[in-house]
């Protein structure tokens, strides 16, 4: 299996300056091939090779109007016009929408580096023409070379991301089958009667949100004193031209920090959540498939879904199960896990959403809601 890991770099002045520049130059290939293969395709009807926007960048751009793309690797350039040749055919398979073009202020900076010549150092490690560049924690010792690194900024810190391959753990398990019940007030219920709280209601969380929210009106009213009050054309106000002003980039940036340390949090909260459960070493863990993107329609609970990161929690589920070596099971949406007692499994149709507590007719049983779907989903057959 492959395993991946994201490094935190400290890089020198000059060297921040050369990761920009590799950046830009990847966001620049990448829209450069996707307009030259919309432009071929208007006059011919037919797409570009990418190859050949590759030799054409090399052999003439590089070498006449665009001698800028020296100062990076070459392979930069390469990969990026690479990654938009497999967005376009992603989207030509109907896996994705057509691809975006990148934006300076928009995009993520990020940038491909080749893994022949990326050299693991002590406290760092040798990039193509980027020289030693110092990390927070060492790279990972393997035998052979990384797989895809890359380096992206988060719009505070530069990382460095690589992938490369592991032998699945070997560990004992305990053969119990687990079930975790996701959900808006309690973030995961599992089977075993452990709930893992919702970590938006943290006294933190809510504190981080109503700064947010200050800060979002600040910037508003700094735009609104930058448009020009009076226009020649009669433009309405959201039309009219916005004066340059370093105080709005400013407030951008602490806005952009704040969405990046509740991002954080929650991540952060989800790995917690996840390592725990794993590390109890069940044969069987098995969770139910969200309609998210259904849910997602409620727009009472729409934020609400959004920030508890279900797809996340999943995702993080899934690697740390096969790493040991555990069964994970994705039981069908329409799998009616809260409606069926976990005691005699009679089905009670009449349950609604606003029922918190699941009363058996049948037997009597009394459970929380969310703890009977949680055994529902342990005891399941395949």
């Amino acid at each position: 299996m492959y395993r991946a890991v994201k490094i935190r770099l400290i890089p020198t002045a000059e060297q921040e300056i050369m990761f920009r520049k590799s950046a830009g130059t990847a966001r620049w290939a990448y829209n450069y091939f996707l307009s030259e293969n919309r432009r071929t395709y208007e006059e011919t009807g037919k797409g570009i090779n990418e190859g050949e926007i590759r030799k054409h960048i090399s052999n003439v751009l590089k070498k006449t109007t665009h001698t800028w793309l020296k100062e990076v690797s070459s392979n930069v350039m390469k990969q990026a016009v690479k990654d938009a040749d497999i967005a376009l055919k992603r989207f030509f398979k109907s896996v994705n929408g057509y691809p975006k073009y990148k934006s300076r202020h928009r995009s993520k900076p990020s940038f491909y580096v080749n893994y022949e010549s990326l050299k693991r150092l002590p406290n760092g490690f040798q990039g193509e023409k980027l020289g030693y560049v110092k990390t927070a924690s060492p790279l990972p010792k393997i035998k052979g070379s990384y797989s895809n690194p890359r380096i992206s900024y988060d719009g505070k810190h530069w990382y460095l991301s690589v992938g490369y391959e592991v032998k699945p753990e070997k560990v004992e398990l305990t053969g119990a089958s687990i079930g975790i019940d996701l959900g808006v007030k309690e973030l995961a219920v599992v089977s075993t009667g452990k709930i893992y709280g919702n970590i938006n209601k943290t006294r933190k969380v809510r504190q981080l949100k109503k700064r947010l929210r200050r800060q979002q009106r600040k910037l508003s009213r700094r735009i609104e004193g930058n448009i020009a009050k009076r226009d020649s054309l009669n433009r309405p106000i959201w039309q009219r031209p916005l004066k340059e002003c370093r105080n709005i980039e400013r407030q951008n940036t602490i806005i952009r920090l704040t969405y990046k340390k509740l991002t954080d949090i929650r991540n952060n909260y989800l790995h917690q959540v996840t390592s725990e459960i794993v590390k109890t070493k069940p044969s069987r863990i098995v969770m139910e498939d969200l309609n998210v993107r259904g849910m997602m329609k409620n727009r009472h609970l729409s934020r609400a879904i959004a920030e508890q990161k279900f797809y996340e929690f999943k995702r993080q589920i899934k690697y740390k199960c096969e790493r040991y070596g555990i069964q994970f099971v994705e039981v069908g949406r329409f799998y009616a896990s809260s409606k069926i007692c976990s005691s005699c499994g009679h089905v009670k149709a009449d349950l609604r959403l606003s029922d918190r507590i699941y009363k058996c007719a049948e037997c009597g049983l009394v459970i929380d809601r969310d703890l009977n779907a949680a055994i529902n989903l342990a005891n399941y057959k395949i």
